[in-house]
């Protein structure tokens, strides 16, 4: 499986940005997906987490109100729409999946396929 982010970019604080994660090669027939963030000299966070029909939604409490997380099965991208932007948002952005269970995890190791990366960068 090949996830490819994109939609990071510079915004100021208030602003609002998208992100997308197009999934390709083998396909599950149930399935997580999640975003997670990494701030320069901190772990790997949990963002927000969906299942593959879209029924169960998660979020980290930081973020919960200003995110949400969608997916397109026809197009097997997840979405992530982030408003009311803060500077402590800032981070590279990692969208992952595990093909192999239904629970969305808040565990980085509770997945086995990720994507590269995009930048996030919100200025104040």
């Amino acid at each position: 499986v090949q996830l490819q982010a994109s939609g990071g970019g510079l915004v100021q604080a208030g602003g609002s940005l998208g992100l997308s994660c197009a999934a390709s090669g083998r396909t599950f027939s149930s399935y997580i997906m999640a975003w997670f963030r990494q701030a320069p000299g901190k772990e790997r966070e949990f963002v927000a987490g969906i299942n593959w029909n879209g029924v169960r939604t998660y979020y980290a409490d930081s973020v919960k109100g200003r995110f949400t997380i969608s997916g397109d099965n026809a197009k097997n991208t997840v979405y992530l729409q982030m408003n009311s932007l803060k500077p402590e948002d800032t981070a590279v952005y990692y969208c992952a999946t595990n093909g192999f269970t239904d629970l969305v995890s808040f565990v980085t190791t509770d997945y086995n396929y990720w994507g590269h990366g995009t930048q996030v960068t919100v200025s104040s």
